[in-house]
């Protein structure tokens, strides 16, 4: 996983499906792009991402996203195996408007706990020598020390990525069995010590873009009568199990922030998740 193909700023547009229509989708799809070469050869064509997110003791970055606000961002440190020799990125998830823009650097792990106490790594400790990446992982500093950020929940998922076999202009993802669990080590490992299902069976469905937007994903969407919705891994999950899980410190909310108004989305993304995993 240590070639890096993300697209630094992308549009996605997510869906929430059953199985039996993600199935359908990926017929569809194979016409136009192709599997992953992660998933090409594994069972059900997937492959397994672990996500560990950091935020504050306040869950800021949490009720950014419930809160709805303009300009949100995560911070997750990603893997891909249990192996300690496999590199560990450092990503940034930003929301502009409706744009998505990523940066991310991967580190040895031996270098990740450095990183996180605020020292930048050295070349020795890089998996790339793209100056962007080292860019990324500073960055990533930054807005960590700014929130007093720390690990808080690891999700993990399978997901299968069709591929533009041109370019990285287009992508298709279908993300299945999404599980979140409190986490507030450093451990890299595969094990969720309380693991809760987000969307049951439900498929997350993520038609991403970087340029103008394919004609035949219109299509797509109109053949399968697809509904765009919000569909958040990390905020969905939390609220989902509860927020009281990932507290560290007891519970309180951001200053300055309306607990009431915060309160009132929360309800209204739980009765959204709650009315879609009833669907599936």
């Amino acid at each position: 996983m240590a070639d890096d193909k993300m697209q630094l700023q992308r549009w996605e547009l997510k869906y929430v499906i059953p199985e039996e229509t993600a199935l359908a989708v990926r017929e569809y799809v194979r016409s136009y792009l192709e599997i992953d070469e992660y998933g090409a050869e594994r069972p059900n064509l997937s492959y397994t991402i672990h996500n560990l997110y950091l935020d504050s003791d306040e869950l800021a970055i949490y009720w950014g996203t419930i809160n709805g606000d303009k300009n949100r961002y995560k911070l997750r440190l990603r893997f891909y195996e249990d192996n300690p020799k496999s590199p560990v990125f450092f990503e940034i998830k930003r929301r502009m408007n409706d744009a998505i823009l990523k940066q991310r650097g991967g580190v040895k792990r031996q270098a990740v706990e450095a990183v996180l106490a605020g020292q930048l790594p050295g070349p020795e400790d890089l998996v790339s020598g793209d100056a962007r990446q080292l860019v990324a992982i500073q960055r990533f500093v930054e807005l960590m020390v700014k929130q007093r950020a720390h690990p808080t929940a690891h999700v993990t998922y399978e997901r299968e990525a069709w591929i533009s076999p041109v370019d990285n202009s287009v992508r298709v993802t279908l993300d299945r069995n999404v599980f979140i669990s409190p986490e507030f080590v450093t451990r890299f490992t595969a094990h969720l010590d309380d693991p809760s299902c987000v969307f049951g069976r439900l498929v997350i469905l993520e038609l991403k873009f970087t340029g103008r937007f394919p004609d035949w994903f219109k299509e797509l969407a109109r053949v399968f009568n697809l509904r765009q919705t919000c569909a958040s891994k990390y905020a969905d999950g939390i609220a989902n199990k509860g927020e009281i899980y990932f507290y560290q410190t007891g519970i309180r909310f951001p200053e300055g922030m309306d607990r009431i108004g915060m309160e009132d989305r929360k309800r209204t993304r739980q009765d959204r998740l709650e009315s879609l995993m009833a669907r599936g």
